[in-house]
This record gives C-alpha cells, sequence and structure tokens, in this order.
C-alpha cells in the first residue's frame, strides 16, 4: 500500500511521501510523529491552485528567479569591491559552490517535508520552542524584506539606456512602480498567463545569456577590432586584490543574490506534480544551467573591458559590454533585452513570495489571517500578492536611487544568511534527533558543512572595517546588516507582545482554531479565550 498513488491523476504523490511529511518529528524520542506547524498535511496542502507545474515549468521557475538581474548588474559592484579580475572570479566559483551546496542542504529538508514554504517549515520542524517564535521571526522578515525592488530598479535603469535618454530618479522611479504593479495585477488576474511568461522568459533568458557568452568568445579569438587586447585583464589577474574580509563579504552576498533563485522550488512544492521526484530532477539541472553559464558570462566581461571600466560601470555592466564589442546601438538594444530580463525576473520573484505569504497566514501569525491565505475572488493569490506588493513599493519610493540596488541586496543579505545557518544547523539537529525518519534525498555531510562555514562567514564578516571605513555605498557600511538584524528582532518582538505579554495583561490565551475559507484552504486563527481566575 505504500507505493500506491494518491490525490489527483497524475499527481504522482506516494503514500510513504505523505506519511512522511505527515508525521514530521517528535524530538523527544526521535520518531515521527508530529506535525511541522500547526496544520496536519491534509490541511497545510487543502485549496490552492492544485498541482500543475511539471519538470520543466520547475526548472524554469528556477532558472527564470536566478537569471534575473544580477549577472547583467552585479558583476560591476563584485569588481569594485574585491579590486581584481581573479578574486572576482573565484568569488563567483565560490558562490555557484555555495548555492549547490545549500540546494543539496533544501532538497534533504524539501524531499523530506514535501510541503510549500520553503524555509519557514524546515525551520518549524526544528525550533519548536518557543511555541511560534520561529514562524513568527520568519514571517517578519520574509514580508518585510521578500521584496522585487531590485530587479524593477534593474528594470528602470536598462530600460532608459534602451530609450537613450538620461531620465530623472523620479522618471526611473516611476518605470519600477509601473513594472511591480502590472505583475502583480497580472498573477493576479490572469494566473496561468504567469506561469506561461516565467517560462517563455525563462528559455528567453538562457539564450541572451548565451548571446553574451558566445560573444565573449569572439572578443577572446581576437577577431574584435575594436578590442585589441582581450587578454589583458587576465594578465597579473590578482593585482589590486582588496586585503579586507569586509570587501569579499560584501561582493560575496551580491552573488549569492546573483544566485539566489535555487531555493525558489521549495515555496510551491504544493503546486508541483509528484513534487519529491521533480525537485530533485529540475532544481539541480536548473542551477548547474545558470552557474556554468554565469562564470562564462564574467569572462566575457573582462575580456572586453578591464577591471576598472567593469567596475565604474553600474547596473548596466552587460549593456557596457555591447557597447564596447559592437558600438552604442548594440548598447542600446541589449539594454532593451536585460530589461525584459530583469522584467521575468520580477515575474518569477514575484510568483514565489506570494505562496510564501500564504503559507504564513495559513498558520495564523499574521494579522487577519483568514484575507491574506485566500485564494478568492480571482482563484490567485491575490492578498499574498498584495502582500508582496507593499514593500516592494515603498523600498522603490524610499531608498535614494543612485544607492538602491547595492544597498537592497546587502540589506536583503543578512537576513538570509541567519535564516540559511538556522537551516542547516537545523539538518544536523534532525539527523542526531530523528534518524529514523525516511529522507528521499540525504546532502553529503562535508557538503552540508560547507554551505554552514559559508553562512558563518557571512555572518561575521560585515562588520569587519573594510579599507578607509567606505562600504559600496554612500550609507555607513554596517547599516544594511544591522537593520537586518534589527528586522529579526523585530520578529522576536512581535512575538513576544503577541504571545506572552498582551495575554499576561488581558488575562487571556490564544486557542488555535482551524477554519476552511470558501476555496478549500484551511487557515489558522488564534482566539482570543479569557483565563479562568480563582
Amino acid at each position: 500500500m505504500a507505493g500506491s498513488k494518491v490525490g489527483e491523476v497524475g499527481e504522482s504523490f506516494t503514500l510513504a511521501d505523505q506519511e512522511n511529511s505527515k508525521a514530521i518529528f517528535d524530538i523527544a524520542n526521535g520518531e515521527a510523529t508530529a506535525t511541522a506547524g500547526e496544520l496536519d498535511f491534509d490541511e497545510y496542502t487543502s485549496g490552492g491552485m492544485g498541482r500543475h507545474l511539471g519538470i520543466w515549468s520547475t526548472i524554469f521557475l528556477v532558472v527564470g528567479r536566478i537569471i534575473g538581474t544580477g549577472i547583467f548588474s552585479t558583476p560591476s559592484s563584485v569588481t569594485s569591491s574585491v579590486g581584481s579580475v581573479g578574486a572576482a572570479l573565484l568569488l563567483w566559483v565560490l558562490g555557484f559552490l555555495l548555492a549547490a551546496s545549500g540546494l543539496c542542504v533544501w532538497l534533504e529538508m524539501g524531499c523530506m517535508i514535501p510541503r510549500s514554504g520553503g524555509e519557514k517549515v524546515y525551520l518549524e520542524a526544528v525550533y519548536r520552542q518557543p511555541k511560534l517564535l520561529i514562524t513568527v521571526v520568519f514571517a517578519v522578515q520574509a514580508v518585510a524584506l521578500g521584496f522585487t525592488a531590485s530587479g524593477c530598479v534593474v528594470f528602470a535603469s536598462y530600460i532608459w539606456v534602451a530609450a537613450g535618454k538620461e531620465a530623472s530618479e523620479w522618471e526611473e522611479r516611476g518605470v519600477a512602480i509601473a513594472v511591480i504593479v502590472f505583475i502583480t495585477l497580472l498573477h493576479t488576474f490572469l494566473p496561468n498567463w504567469g506561469v506561461r511568461g516565467m517560462n517563455v522568459l525563462g528559455v528567453y533568458k538562457v539564450v541572451l545569456l548565451l548571446f553574451i557568452i558566445i560573444t565573449g568568445w569572439v572578443v577572446l579569438s581576437g577577431r574584435v577590432s575594436s578590442i585589441p587586447n582581450p587578454h589583458s585583464s587576465f594578465h597579473d589577474a590578482f593585482a589590486g586584490s582588496a586585503t579586507s574580509s569586509n570587501p569579499y563579504a560584501i561582493g560575496l552576498y551580491k552573488v549569492l543574490n546573483s544566485f539566489s533563485g535555487w531555493s525558489n522550488a521549495a515555496y510551491v512544492m504544493n503546486e508541483i506534480r509528484n513534487p519529491v521526484r521533480t525537485v530533485k530532477i529540475a532544481a539541480p539541472i536548473g542551477l548547474s544551467l545558470c552557474g556554468v553559464m554565469y562564470i562564462l558570462a564574467n569572462v566575457a566581461y573582462y575580456a572586453a573591458a578591464t577591471p576598472e571600466e567593469i567596475a565604474n560601470s553600474g547596473t548596466t555592466v552587460a549593456a557596457f559590454f555591447m557597447g564596447k564589442v559592437f558600438g552604442s546601438t548594440a548598447e542600446r538594444a541589449l539594454s532593451a533585452l536585460v530589461a525584459i530580463s530583469a522584467f521575468g525576473n520580477v515575474l518569477t520573484v514575484t510568483f514565489a513570495q506570494a505562496r510564501v505569504n500564504q503559507e504564513l497566514a495559513k498558520e495564523g501569525v499574521i494579522p487577519f489571517p483568514k484575507f491574506w491565505a485566500s485564494n478568492w475572488p480571482f482563484k490567485s493569490p491575490s492578498a499574498g500578492l498584495l502582500l508582496h506588493f507593499i514593500p516592494s513599493f515603498i523600498v522603490i519610493v524610499a531608498i535614494p536611487f543612485g544607492d538602491a540596488y547595492d544597498f537592497i541586496i546587502d540589506l536583503e543579505g543578512y537576513p538570509s544568511s541567519v535564516i540559511n545557518f538556522l537551516v542547516v544547523a537545523g539538518l544536523f539537529y534532525l539527523r542526531w534527533k530523528a534518524p529514523k525518519v525516511h529522507r528521499p534525498f540525504r546532502a553529503w555531510w562535508p557538503v552540508a558543512f560547507f554551505f554552514m562555514v559559508g553562512q558563518a562567514f557571512q555572518l561575521v564578516a560585515p562588520f569587519i572595517r573594510p579599507p578607509g571605513g567606505n562600504g559600496d555605498t554612500s550609507l555607513p557600511y554596517w547599516l544594511s546588516s544591522v537593520i537586518g538584524i534589527v528586522i529579526l528582532l523585530g520578529g522576536v518582538v512581535y512575538w513576544a507582545i503577541w504571545r506572552e505579554i498582551l495575554p499576561r495583561i488581558g488575562r487571556y490565551r490564544l486557542v488555535p482554531e482551524h477554519e476552511v475559507l470558501e476555496d478549500g484552504t484551511t487557515v489558522v486563527v488564534y482566539k482570543s479565550v479569557k483565563r479562568n481566575i480563582d
């Protein structure tokens, strides 16, 4: 009976998988007898849009999230941070290896607990006490920092270059706002077209990146007259490398942000057909494809321009590359193409983040959970999309546009490293306390440990003073990390007020009740029940 199929036809979800995800971990005795989170398996996977993502859609869910803005914009700031071609290329290789090791960790956790939500579910399976603390901390971090402002900013920057116009700051803001508004409306009213768009733009991004790579090979062959010495950047490749750890940490943040998306499938597991088998195939293919192309694209950039030129090219490094090779007309043409890629990135991130918001709402830790978790009335996660739109809009409007891209990446990076460290630490803890739980995928422990060390470095290095005391923006070098810590601590404060302080003052206790919405989604609603006073 363990191999029987359950659910919809073609879902290919076995009873063994279901039982393994229903009964996660009773840490006291190491047996699989308790659930992760308040909802059981059937409640957790009820409602929603059903299982409609196959292997190809999942591959492009990963590829579309990874390839977006980073590889076309980040190489300039990475080069500026570390100071040399050799150091920058090593960071890209290191970032790929860290992303791959992280994917192995997420595959073990995700195949063991095949539910939407990603880190939220994995953290809940490990950090059970104090009750709901880890869920609330993750929720505050995910909602506050789960925006797609960086993609909108890059789209705006490139589209004005394509138009051949020097845009004002508010003209760029206006374009960025228009992008996030349009994509939110698309996923709300035409969700199936949103998925089709992600698949089409995923193919488009791969073709665009391959074009840049092939152009780089032509440049290296010496056949481009405008670049007489294409190998000059690779002579004495480590000359001028930074000697402080802070620039490497900042550079690695940006590289890892460019690879962010390797975990994208974990956020929508409820919508993937045969989720365990599919993610084990699709996620490694998607990440490997992107990793190889990223490294080759960087080589192409350095073949056409010096490290100093790359460092000063800003967020339009890919367009600068084309300008060096083919002239200003090609620079404008590629700017339009990269803008489309950035648009696709925003499309994919918005799709996944709205689902994360829904999963958090299902647990009842967000005010008005029934509203945010519902797919009513458009049969799409419209409320989750709105919850994603609000912080994205605020960031686009509030942050000085000159520093916006780099600061947003730095701000997202630190809390993500904290969450990642907690997840991989939880993996080792669960192997010790619950060794008998079925693991359809098992990460080699040195790989998981390598990822853990990388995240630990990311937690310490940003606070080491960089040369001259200046970071990669006009703001204090430590500011983004401090704000990230404040956001995480804000989650702790929110939990303490909601779960401990107010109930004591009001002499009530919070009792979870499970309510089923019109679309079949089950939501936890915490009711205030007066305590008996003797």
